[in-house]
Parts: structure tokens; C-alpha cells; sequence
């Protein structure tokens, strides 16, 4: 018996020498074969240790990121998605624009019936802010769910 599961030689972070992109990443991303197709299933993941920086002042900006998705053919590989996530480190950009990035990003490489992203960024000058974006395929029952949810976003 192979101990390599169907899908898993499609992927090339998992399992080697963890190195750290200095900018933005987007090409260490690596999706694999989702093997329930037929199911809809929530994945989740949780970044308790997101950073960027702010792309006017250069300092740094800290976040929880929050990725829910419904995948469809492809499965975004989570030592990849770590690494893009830690991309992000050194470079600027604003907090809705970081969810919007991770969110397209995710987009074009997986392709899922619906995905959202949320950062929770802690407080700097006595302000937090919360960026939310989603998205649902179009022409599918997801694009519905991904507007319901995005107008039912309730402010903490």
C-alpha cells in the first residue's frame, strides 16, 4: 500500500523545509484534490498570528483571520496557506484589503462554491477594525448564501 494519498503528489510545502517568503506570496499556495465532491462541508481556518504592515507609516498591524469555505474540486493545502498567510508580514496594505487579497487569491487558486474571510485586527489609535468579504459561484445557490450573509454581518 502507497503512503501517499491520492492527491498528495500534486502538493510540494507539505512535508520539506519550511522557508519564509520576505513579501506578499501568492505563488506558494497549493490547492489538492477535494475527494468528497459530492458533499457540502464547511472548512475552516483560524490565523490567530496574521501580520502586516501599514502601507503608510510601515508599522505593524496584527489580526486573527478568519477563512470559511465550501469547496467545490480543489482544497487549498494548509502548510501553503500558512506561508502565503505569513507573506503578508513585510508587506503594505490596508486590513480590507488584506481579507479582499487572501480572499481572490483563494478564489483563483480553488475555485469553492462560497468563501468568506474575515480579519480581526487589534486596536491601534483605540480603533479596531473588522473587514468582511465573501463570495459565492455565480449562477448557484452560494451566490444566495453569499449575499444573505453579507447583509445579515452584524456589528459587535
Amino acid at each position: 500500500m502507497s503512503s501517499i494519498r491520492e492527491g498528495e503528489n500534486e502538493l510540494t510545502a507539505l512535508g520539506t523545509k519550511t522557508e519564509y517568503s520576505q513579501d506578499y506570496a501568492p505563488e506558494v499556495l497549493e490547492a489538492f484534490t477535494n475527494k468528497h465532491q459530492n458533499n457540502d462541508y464547511w472548512v475552516r481556518f483560524h490565523c490567530p498570528e496574521f501580520t502586516s504592515l501599514c502601507p503608510i507609516t510601515g508599522q505593524p498591524d496584527f489580526a486573527t483571520i478568519y477563512i470559511n469555505y465550501i469547496p467545490d474540486v480543489r482544497m487549498v493545502e494548509s502548510k501553503s496557506l500558512k506561508l502565503y498567510l505569513f507573506s503578508f508580514r513585510n508587506h503594505g496594505a490596508f486590513h480590507e484589503d488584506c481579507v479582499n487579497i487572501i480572499m481572490k487569491d483563494l478564489i483563483q487558486l480553488m475555485e469553492p462554491k462560497y468563501i468568506e474571510v474575515q480579519g480581526d485586527f487589534t486596536p491601534r489609535g483605540g480603533i479596531s477594525i473588522l473587514p468582511y468579504c465573501n463570495y459565492g459561484k455565480p449562477g448557484t445557490p452560494y451566490e444566495k448564501l453569499a449575499r444573505e450573509r453579507l447583509f445579515n454581518q452584524s456589528a459587535r
